[in-house]
């Protein structure tokens, strides 16, 4: 499943850069890399990946855990732990500056035994018999950061595989226990039980010496669906598997299974559906009417399962929205509910009672500028059910951690330094006028004393899809990579996060004003702040840099393609950029619901007026007149595919842009890294790519 087939028409002169691994592909790859790294990798760039990676690689770094039962697990890399650590210490050690932690798996002990290697893609342990140890986990385990997984039954007690254990082979695999001998798995291991956007169509109840395809089928969709999800419950009093058939991203139907029986929970399918014990929880995307009620779009609603089954009633609107909030995030305690709500996009924290006729309270948050979430630590512990994390961070705040309990005053438990110098910087918030009069907010770190006369350097960030929020943060290698920079002249480097719409800043209204049809308002809010900066004499044209990833990566190309004139230099990455051919490539159809179908000709209408790649043949600007334009992705990219970057620079190069640069190494995934080391260096490719040109 991991070589893409070219659907292209032979007339196509591009479709021999679909074939991921094709020979005549890879060598016009190797040669387009190395001119790349021929121009930037010289001392200053190696200075700055060494930079970055002692960040990335830094010993006083937070290490966040995760709780099960009396041990905090934790996975980490640093420099003497390329592939990492998997590991556990008590609570006391954690509280420790220097926490005693029991390994559990070294990955680079493993590459060595195995002679191959594998990165950490997660873990999920068995659920032990009431005051017995956690003995079993299912280890996620990835050949190159991509998609596919292997997954393996590990032993906490010994430390090693289990021999002759589960061991699910190479397949993009979703897995959860049912007992000791048992698994829930949704594998894609053949084309038969694959849907076209490439995940599980299936979900089997796989015993253990059973091979997957072999094993009883629970539950089915149809292959024209994104996937059949689903997990098994083992909350005692509700052991159960909860099924998800996800039509397409923003419909879906979930099921239950309760005394052998599959019950559908009976909503609209843009109604999402979450459940956590007794209660069932419903976020709808739309105006839901439901029994002479309206739930509003991005309300949060909740009722009792068994009830709701059998009589539909809803017990109690727990959020709704207005123009200014949207609910970000959730988590249950054992006896609240914590709902972390953005106004403005800044967070607020709201506290319901679970036992109190759903009461609410808010949690004191001291300033609008960071960015807040919180998370149970383990609504089952008997002494410490309402306990929960919160981590507080911003642009310029190093993150801390922190733990309280409901009703009580949350406290510090781990801080990371300062890893940049952020004296002299100030956060503000401002709002530009989109082409329609939307008012669509950004931030901007930029030094208090700034110079408003046009010549600073600045970096835009921006993503606008799938109700993703771009919120404030400590990113400690952008700290180092770019706002530390300055330019010949004394001038500090800006930063800029832009909140478009396409993202969940404000809701499902936020997302929807920029799906499908709609797409242009997100290149239109991006291109209103680029013009929003200028205007406020921040920077010029020749001082600003743009950067994106994944679907901000499509954002970058219709900057190249739409809006070349605002830009100095773009970072454009592992990006769709080929709208007319995204669903045949890796998982493009599970993305439909967001832009439209090119396979059917009035969808192709509109998405033909944000394909990068065709908006370059319409040539509205002169080929010297395009931003120096670094495309970059990875071989391995199995959830876009590398072949829409590769065309996209081919053509670029083709049409006499000469300021146009690609680069493809090949591990990494669609997260375009396996490793701090090749993190480091993929971050300092970009940083160096657009401060070279923008400085």
């Amino acid at each position: 499943m991991t070589e893409q087939v070219s659907k292209a028409t032979s007339t196509d002169p591009y479709s021999w850069l679909e074939g991921t691994r094709d020979e005549a592909a890879l060598n016009w790859v190797r040669q387009q890399t190395q001119r790349t790294e021929d121009e930037l990798y010289d001392d200053s760039f190696r200075g700055q990946v060494q930079h970055i990676k002692s960040v990335l690689d830094a010993q006083d770094r937070i290490p966040m855990v995760t709780k099960r039962g009396e041990h905090y697990y934790n996975f980490w890399r640093d420099s003497e732990h390329r592939l990492g650590l998997w590991r556990r210490t008590t609570w006391q050690s954690y509280l420790t500056d220097a926490p005693e932690w029991e390994v559990l798996l070294d990955l680079d002990a493993l590459a060595i035994a195995e002679g191959q290697e594998w990165h950490f893609a997660g873990s999920s342990l068995l659920r032990p018999q009431k005051s017995e140890p956690y003995e079993r986990a299912l280890i996620r385990l990835s050949p190159d950061g991509g998609d596919q997984v292997r997954v393996r039954e590990f032993d906490l007690t010994s430390k090693g595989f289990v021999e002759d254990g589960f061991d699910l082979p190479l397949a993009k695999t979703q897995a959860s226990w049912i007992d000791r001998d048992t698994l829930l798995v949704g594998s894609a291991s053949s084309g038969q039980f694959t849907t076209r956007s490439t995940y599980s169509s299936t979900l089997r109840r796989v015993g253990r010496g059973i091979g997957i395809e072999e094993a009883p089928i629970l539950f089915e969709v149809d292959k024209e669906h994104v996937a059949a999800f689903g997990y098994y419950d083992s909350t005692p009093g509700f052991e159960r598997v909860v099924t998800t058939d996800a039509i397409d991203f923003y419909h879906s139907i979930t099921g239950v299974f309760l005394d052998g029986e599959h019950h559908v929970i009976d909503v609209p399918t843009d109604v999402q559906v979450s459940l956590h014990r007794q209660w069932v929880l419903f976020a709808p995307q739309t105006d839901w009417e439901h029994q002479g009620q309206v739930v509003a779009a991005g309300s949060l609603a909740i009722a009792q399962l068994d009830v709701f089954l059998a009589h539909g009633t809803i017990e109690r609107v727990l959020f709704a929205p207005d123009e200014s909030t949207a609910l970000e995030s959730l988590s249950f305690t054992a006896n609240y509910l914590l709902l972390t709500i953005l106004h403005h996009v800044a967070a607020q924290v709201r506290v319901i009672s679970l036992r109190d006729n759903f009461s609410e309270s808010q949690m004191p948050l001291e300033d609008p500028m960071l960015s807040i979430s919180v998370g149970a630590v383990d609504d089952e512990d008997g002494l410490a059910g309402d306990d929960y994390w919160m981590t507080v961070t911003g642009f310029t705040t190093p993150t801390t951690l922190l733990r309280g309990a409901v009703g009580s005053k949350a406290a510090t438990v781990k801080k990371s330094p300062e890893r940049f110098p952020a004296d002299g910087l100030a956060v503000t918030q401002h709002f530009a006028t989109s082409a329609d009069g939307t008012r669509v907010p950004y931030f901007q770190v930029a030094p208090e004393d700034l110079v408003l006369d046009g010549q600073n350097p600045v970096l835009m960030d921006g993503y606008g899809g799938f109700q993703h929020s771009m919120t404030p943060g400590y990113a400690a290698a952008m700290g180092v990579g770019w706002l530390s920079r300055h330019n010949d002249s004394g001038r500090r480097a800006i930063y800029v996060m832009a909140n478009i719409r396409g993202g969940g800043e404000y809701g499902p209204a936020w997302h929807r004003a920029a799906l499908r049809e709609k797409r242009h308002r997100a290149y239109e809010d991006f291109a209103a702040i680029a013009e929003d900066l200028v205007q406020r004499d921040v920077t010029s044209r020749e001082h600003l840099a743009a950067t994106g990833r994944s679907n901000g990566g499509l954002l970058m190309g219709n900057m190249i393609a739409g809006y070349p004139q605002l830009f100095g230099a773009i970072s454009c990455g592992v990006p769709l950029l080929d709208m007319q051919r995204y669903t045949q490539l890796a998982a493009g159809h599970s993305w439909i619901a967001e832009y439209g179908d090119p396979e059917i000709p009035e969808d192709w209408k509109f998405l033909r007026t944000f394909s990068p790649v065709h908006r370059l043949s319409d040539q509205p600007h002169p080929v010297d007149d395009y931003p120096a334009s670094l495309i970059w992705t990875t071989t391995s990219d199995d959830r876009v595919g590398p072949s829409q970057a590769r065309i996209m620079a081919a053509k670029m190069m083709d049409l006499g842009i000469d300021n146009v640069r690609y680069h493809e190494p090949e591990g990494g995934g669609h997260a375009g890294s396996t490793d701090n080391e090749s993190t480091a260096k993929m971050l300092a490719t970009s940083y160096e790519f657009l401060w070279r040109h923008v400085q």
